[in-house]
C-alpha cells in the first residue's frame, strides 16, 4: 500500500512536470529550496473544451513586463543572498518559479507542484525510489499577485503549513488566521487603502460617487470596506459594478451605460489592471470623458491602463501606490538579463522575443508559426509590442536599454521591492533557525529546528516571531495577521510634455501611524484634473448648502441628496453644507443671513428714544407747572383765595404732586434693582399722600358747612393738626403695603427673552401682582371717598366750593386708572411701563389742572376777585340760603297748623328779606378814608324756591390797617333780614376760616 501510494504521488509530480516544461519555469538548485508565483502572463487564451479528446492545458498570452520584472527581482534577492557572507553562510537558496498567467487555474497548478514534492519527501520514498534528479522540498512561496490567486493558493498550502508572502495581495480577507493560517504578506491590507480613498473623497468634498470593484476576492472585500467608510462620511454611491476580465460584451456595455447615465463625477475602482482593461477600452470608445477615476493600488500605475491612447479618458487618475524601495544593483542586474546567459530562467527567452519583437529559433514553441496566434492582437506596453503575425529571427546581439519597456521602469520599485522584501523575510527566518541556540528555541522545551532538515512548519513559526531591519533601516516584523503596516503614496497622471507617455506624479502621502484626521496629506498644486485643469471637479448629487442654510433631506433620495433649506430664527450655520443649524446662545440672535448670531436688541424704555424723550419732557412739564403754582401760593400766601383754600393742606398738596410727576421718571431708563424696587412704592405712596390731602380738605369744609352752629369742638376737630395726622395715616396705611410687598416678594430686574426672539426686554419683575393690586386698589378706595365727598360738596359758596373741580379730577383718575388695567394687561416690554408713566403723567396733570389752576388764573389774571368782600359775599349768601331755605320750612309748617286749626286756606304770601349794610360813621373821615369806602363793594343776590323769593343785600367795608383804623373801635356789618339769626351766627363762625 504504500509502495502504491508513493507511485501515486510521483506520478502526479511527474504529470505536474510534464505540464511545466523547462521553458516554463525558473528553477535553481540549491540546499533549500523556494517557491514563487508571478504573472508572466496577463490572462489565459479562451478555448472551449467540449471533451472530444484529452483536454489540453490552455495557453498563457499577453506577455507581462512588470511580472517579469517581479520574478527577476525574487531571483536578485536569492543570489545576493547566496552571496552574502554573514546571511545563511554556507547555505545555498534555490527556487523554482513559476507562471500564474493571472488566473486560479494555473497558480493551483504550480501550487501542487510544491505540495507534491514536499509530499514526496515527506514519504522517505528514497529507499524505494532511485530519483537522481530529486528536488528538496519548497519550505516557503513567495507570491502570488492577485488577492483572488493568493487566496486559492492560500488555502492549498495551509493544509500543509507551507508559509506564503505575497508581495501584491492585499485583501483584508487574508488577515483572517482561522482560513489562511499560513499566509502573510509584505504589503498593506486593503483596510487602510479603502479608508484612504474615503479621506480623499472627504477631503474634496465630493459625496456622490460610483464604484466599480473586480468580481474576486480583492474587489469584492475592498469596495465593501469602502462603502463602510463612506457611510460614516455622510458619502453616498450612486451606482456599484463588479467586472471581470472575463465578462462578456454586453455585461460590460451594461457597465458603461450605468456609467454614462450617472451624475456621480467620481468614481472609486477597487479592480486588478486585467480585469479593467475591457471596460476601459469601452469607454474609450464611447468617448465617456469628465469622470475623476480613484484607483486602488493594483492597477493605479498598470501598464495595461495607463496608455497615452487612454489619458483622454481616464486622464484625471488619482490613485494609490505603495511607498517605493530602493534595492542597489539591481538597475544592472536587469540589464544583464539574456536567454544565453540566463540557463536558470526560462522565461528569459520569451522575455527577450517580445521586447524585440523577434524570436529564437531555438525550440518550436515560439516559431513564428506558432506565435500569429497571440501576438498580433498584442499592443501596448507591458503586453507584447508584436504587431505582426511573422518575425525576424533575433540575433542574440540586441541591446536591452534601447528600448523602453515597463521591465526597465525601476525609478519607482514598489512591488519589486515588496518581493525583495519577501524573499530577505525568509531568509532571516531560516537565519533564525540557522543561529538558534538550543534551550532558547521556539520549539518544545525551547528546542531548535535542525537547518539541514527543516521543514516549512519551522520556517512559519519563526516567520510568525520575525523582526529584523532591512536594507533601507526600517524594521520588518509580521503583526498578530501576518501583515506588515505602511504607508501610500497617492499619485496622478499626467501626461509627459517629452514623449507623450503617461507618468505617475507623486502629488501626497497617506500615513497609516498618524492620528486620525492627520494621515492625509495631499497637495492640490500638483494635480492636474483631466490632464491640464487646476480646478476640484464637482462631484456631489447637489450643489453645496452656503452658509446660512442647511440641508433638507428629499423623501425617496439618498441623503446625499438634498435641498437647501434656510436656517429658522435663532439658529445659524457658519459652515458649507451643514447638516443642521446651530441655535444661538441665549442672549444672541442670528443675523439677516443666519450666518453667525449677534448679540439680540436690548430694549427698554429708554432716555434716548422718541417715547422716552417726550414722556421726560412732559415729566418735567409736569414738575415745573407744580413748582410754579407752588411758587405762586407762597408769593400770594397772605391772600383770601390762598386762605380759603386751606394754605398748609395745599402746600402739601402741591408737594405731593411733585412727587407724583418725579416718580414717572423711575419709569424710565434700563430698570436695576434698585429702581424696580423704588418705582411702585413712590408713585403709590405719592398718589395717597395727594388723595389724603384732597380728601381731608373736601371733609373738613363739608362738615364746617354742614354743621349748624359751630361749636369748639367743631373747631378743635377743624384744627391744622388734626389735618395732618388724618394724612399721614391715610399714607401710613400705604407705607405698610409697601414694606411687606418689599419684605416678602421684591421687584427686581428681569430680562425676559420669550416675548419676542431677536430682542431681549429688560423690564420689572413685579414680584408679586397681588401686592401691585393692593397698592392700586387702596389708591383707588381713597379717591372713590374723596369723590363722594367732593359729589356731596358741589353746592358749597363757589370760593370754598373746590368741590366741582375736585370731582372732575376724580374722574379723571378713575377714567385714567380703569383705562390702564386693561392697557397694563395687554402690553409687553418697554410698553408696560410706558403705559403706566402715561397713567401716572395724566392723572397728575388733572389733578393739578382741576384744582389749581383756576385759582393761579384768578391770583394772576383776575385780582379783583381775590378780595375779601368777594370771599364774604360767597360765604354770607350761602349763609342766607341756608336761613332762607329753614325761614321757609318753618313757615310752611307755621301755615299747615293754622289751616288745620282755623280751617281757612289762602294762597301763599311772597316772602321777601331785605338787608342792607349801612355803616354810619359821626366822625367826618380824611381824603383818603373816603376813597377807601369808594372802594367798598356790595353785592345782592336773589334765592328763588319753588314758592317764594328772597332777595338779599350785603355790603362790606374792610378794616383799615393803618393809623386811621386806631380811630374807629367798632367796624359793623348790618344785616336786616326776617328770621336771619342763624345766619349771622355762621357768618361769625365762618370768617376765621377766611
Amino acid at each position: 500500500m504504500t509502495l502504491y501510494s508513493c507511485c501515486l504521488v510521483f506520478l502526479l509530480f511527474t504529470w505536474n512536470t510534464a505540464a511545466y516544461g523547462p521553458n516554463q519555469r525558473a528553477q535553481k538548485k540549491g540546499d533549500i529550496i523556494l517557491g514563487g508565483l508571478f504573472p508572466i502572463h496577463f490572462g489565459v487564451a479562451a478555448k472551449d473544451q467540449d471533451l472530444k479528446s484529452r483536454p489540453e492545458s490552455v495557453e498563457c498570452i499577453r506577455y507581462n513586463f512588470r511580472g517579469f520584472r517581479w520574478l527577476q527581482a525574487m531571483i536578485f534577492a536569492i543570489e545576493e543572498i547566496n552571496s552574502s557572507p554573514t546571511l545563511l553562510p554556507n547555505m545555498t537558496l534555490g527556487y523554482r518559479i513559476f507562471d500564474t498567467c493571472n488566473t486560479v487555474s494555473k497558480a493551483l497548478e504550480a501550487t501542487l507542484s510544491f505540495v507534491a514534492q514536499n509530499k514526496i519527501d515527506s514519504l522517505n520514498l528514497d529507499e524505494f525510489c532511485n530519483c537522481s534528479e530529486h528536488i528538496p522540498s519548497t519550505i516557503a512561496v513567495v507570491g502570488a499577485t492577485g488577492s483572488g490567486i493568493s487566496t486559492a493558493v492560500a488555502n492549498l498550502l495551509g493544509l500543509f503549513y507551507i508559509p506564503q508572502v505575497s508581495y501584491a495581495s492585499s485583501s483584508r480577507l487574508l488577515s483572517n488566521k482561522n482560513q489562511f493560517k499560513s499566509f502573510l504578506r509584505t504589503i498593506p491590507n486593503d483596510e487602510h487603502q479603502a479608508t484612504a480613498m474615503a479621506d480623499i473623497i472627504e477631503y474634496f468634498r465630493w459625496n456622490w460617487v460610483g464604484t466599480i470593484a473586480a468580481d474576486d476576492d480583492y474587489g469584492r472585500p475592498g469596495i465593501e470596506k469602502f462603502r463602510e467608510e463612506a457611510e460614516e462620511r455622510d458619502i453616498c454611491i450612486d451606482f456599484s459594478e463588479l467586472i471581470s476580465q472575463y465578462s462578456d460584451e454586453e455585461e460590460i456595455q451594461q457597465v458603461v451605460e450605468v456609467i454614462q447615465n450617472s451624475t456621480a463625477r467620481v468614481i472609486v475602482v477597487f479592480s486588478s489592471g486585467p480585469d479593467l482593461e475591457p471596460l476601459i477600452k469601452e469607454i474609450v470608445r464611447r468617448n465617456i470623458t469628465g469622470k475623476i477615476w480613484l484607483a486602488s493600488e493594483a492597477w493605479a500605475s498598470s501598464s495595461l491602463i495607463a496608455m497615452p491612447e487612454f489619458f483622454r479618458v481616464i486622464g484625471s487618475t488619482i490613485g494609490f501606490a505603495l511607498k517605493a524601495g530602493q534595492i542597489p544593483g539591481f538597475r544592472e542586474f536587469l540589464q544583464k538579463v539574456h536567454p544565453k546567459k540566463s540557463t536558470n530562467n526560462g522565461f528569459a527567452k520569451e522575455f527577450w522575443e517580445e521586447t524585440f519583437n523577434c524570436y529564437l529559433p531555438d525550440g518550436s514553441k515560439n516559431s513564428p508559426a506558432s506565435t500569429s496566434f497571440h501576438k498580433g492582437h498584442e499592443e501596448g506596453l507591458g503586453v507584447g509590442n508584436g504587431t505582426s503575425a511573422f518575425r525576424l529571427p533575433c540575433t542574440g546581439d540586441e541591446n536591452i536599454t534601447s528600448v523602453e519597456t515597463p521591465y526597465m521602469d525601476y525609478t519607482h520599485l514598489r512591488i519589486s521591492y515588496n518581493v525583495y522584501l519577501a524573499v530577505y523575510s525568509i531568509a532571516h527566518a531560516l537565519q533564525d533557525i540557522y543561529t538558534c541556540t538550543p534551550g532558547k528555541g521556539l520549539f518544545t522545551n525551547g528546542s531548535c529546528a535542525d537547518i539541514k532538515k527543516v521543514e516549512a512548519w519551522q520556517v512559519l513559526k519563526h516567520l510568525r516571531h520575525l523582526n529584523f531591519t532591512n536594507n533601507m533601516g526600517e524594521q520588518v516584523d509580521f503583526d498578530e495577521f501576518g501583515d506588515l503596516v505602511g504607508n501610500y503614496s497617492i499619485i496622478n497622471w499626467h501626461l509627459s510634455p517629452e514623449d507623450g507617455s503617461v507618468v505617475f506624479e507623486e502629488v501626497g502621502h497617506y500615513n497609516v501611524y498618524a492620528k486620525k484626521g492627520e494621515r492625509l496629506f495631499i497637495n492640490e498644486n500638483k494635480i492636474l484634473w483631466s490632464g491640464f485643469s487646476k480646478e476640484v471637479p464637482f462631484s456631489n448629487c447637489s450643489r453645496d448648502c452656503l452658509p446660512g442654510t442647511r440641508k433638507g433631506i428629499i423623501e425617496g433620495e439618498p441623503t446625499c441628496c438634498f435641498e437647501c433649506v434656510d436656517c429658522p430664527d435663532g439658529e445659524y450655520s457658519d459652515e458649507t453644507d451643514a447638516s443642521a443649524c446651530d441655535k444661538c446662545p441665549e442672549d444672541y440672535w442670528s443675523n439677516e443671513n443666519h450666518t453667525s448670531c449677534i448679540p439680540k436688541q436690548i430694549e427698554f424704555l429708554s432716555w434716548t428714544e422718541p417715547f422716552g424723550i417726550a414722556l421726560t419732557l412732559f415729566a418735567v412739564l409736569g414738575i415745573f407747572l407744580t413748582s410754579f403754582v407752588l411758587g405762586v401760593f407762597t408769593r400770594f400766601r397772605n391772600t383770601p383765595i390762598v386762605k380759603a383754600t386751606n394754605r398748609e393742606l395745599s402746600y402739601l398738596l402741591l408737594f405731593s404732586l411733585l412727587c407724583c410727576f418725579s416718580s414717572s421718571l423711575f419709569f424710565i431708563g434700563e430698570p436695576q434693582n434698585w429702581t424696580c424696587r423704588l418705582r411702585q412704592p413712590a408713585f403709590g405712596i405719592s398718589f395717597v399722600l395727594c388723595i389724603s390731602c384732597i380728601l381731608v380738605k373736601t371733609n373738613r369744609v363739608l362738615l364746617v358747612f354742614e354743621a349748624k352752629i359751630p361749636t369748639s369742638l367743631h373747631r378743635k376737630w377743624w384744627g391744622l393738626n388734626l389735618q395732618f395726622l388724618l394724612v399721614f395715616l391715610c399714607t401710613f396705611v400705604q407705607i405698610v403695603i409697601c414694606v411687606i410687598w418689599l419684605y416678602t416678594a421684591p421687584p427686581s430686574s428681569y430680562r425676559n427673552h420669550e416675548l419676542e426672539d431677536e430682542i431681549i426686554f429688560i423690564t420689572c419683575h413685579e414680584g408679586s401682582l397681588m401686592a401691585l393690586g393692593f397698592l392700586i386698589g387702596y389708591t383707588c378706595l381713597l379717591a372713590a371717598i374723596c369723590f363722594f365727598f367732593a359729589f356731596k360738596s358741589r353746592k358749597l359758596p363757589e370760593n370754598f366750593n373746590e368741590a366741582k373741580f375736585i370731582t372732575f379730577s376724580m374722574l379723571i383718575f378713575f377714567i385714567v386708572w380703569i383705562s390702564f388695567i386693561p392697557a397694563y394687561a395687554s402690553t409687553y416690554g418697554k410698553f408696560v411701563s410706558a403705559v403706566e408713566v402715561i397713567a401716572i403723567l395724566a392723572a397728575s396733570f388733572g389733578l393739578l389742572a382741576c384744582i389749581f389752576f383756576n385759582k393761579v388764573y384768578i391770583i394772576l389774571f383776575k385780582p379783583s376777585r381775590n378780595t375779601i368782600e368777594e370771599v364774604r359775599c360767597s360765604t354770607a349768601a350761602h349763609a342766607f340760603k341756608v336761613a332762607a331755605r329753614a325761614t321757609l320750612r318753618r313757615s310752611n309748617v307755621s301755615r299747615k297748623r293754622s289751616n288745620s286749626l282755623g280751617g281757612s286756606t289762602g294762597s301763599t304770601p311772597s316772602s321777601s328779606i331785605s338787608s342792607k349794610s349801612n355803616h354810619e360813621d359821626p366822625f367826618p373821615l380824611p381824603a383818603s378814608a373816603e376813597r377807601q369806602r369808594q372802594q367798598q363793594r356790595g353785592c345782592k343776590q336773589k334765592v328763588s324756591f319753588g314758592s317764594g323769593t328772597v332777595t338779599l343785600s350785603l355790603s362790606f367795608e374792610e378794616p383799615q390797617k393803618n393809623a386811621m383804623a386806631n380811630r374807629n373801635t367798632k367796624r359793623r356789618n348790618s344785616l336786616e333780614a326776617q328770621n336771619s339769626d342763624d345766619s349771622l351766627m355762621w357768618h361769625r363762625a365762618l370768617l376765621p376760616l377766611q
